[in-house]
């Protein structure tokens, strides 16, 4: 996440233009930003809720008009990440399918991978259209 953030944070200083598409979370670097710091809440929050483990009381992520606060919200998020898979036996994070917020089933342990890779996907996009930027 921190990585994410210094790269967006450079994307944002050129201001890198964005692909136009339909997905509404790349309308803007700030939206993208904001769409960054709700999943990974979302993905801790769901993972909790599967396993029947307290919701991590994680605030929502600053709206795309309030990115200012990101740092600190960047803070508590990682900190509420912690703790509540720490005393969860290893055998929960494989034995059972989930149905994901977006229709797809996954293991604990596939939703743990995808939201780390999550902030590297759209990182490793930002440097890319930085680099194309440049040419």
């Amino acid at each position: 996440m921190r990585s994410f953030i210094e790269t967006w944070k450079k994307a944002k200083e050129v201001n890198v233009p964005l692909p136009v598409t339909d997905d509404p979370f790349y309308k803007s670097l700030d939206t993208l930003l904001y769409h960054v710091l709700r999943s990974s809440r979302g993905y801790i929050t769901w993972i909790c809720d599967k396993l029947i483990l307290p919701d991590p009381g994680i605030t929502p992520a600053p709206e795309e008009n309030t990115v200012d606060k990101y740092p600190e919200y960047l803070e508590q998020l990682l900190e509420k990440w912690k703790t509540p898979l720490c005393d969860v036996e290893v055998e929960k994070f494989e034995d059972k399918l989930y149905t994901s917020n977006w229709g797809v089933d996954h293991t604990i342990e596939a939703m743990l991978e995808h939201a780390v890779m999550h902030p590297i996907r759209h990182e490793h996009q930002l440097k890319k259209l930085m680099k194309e930027m440049k040419k």
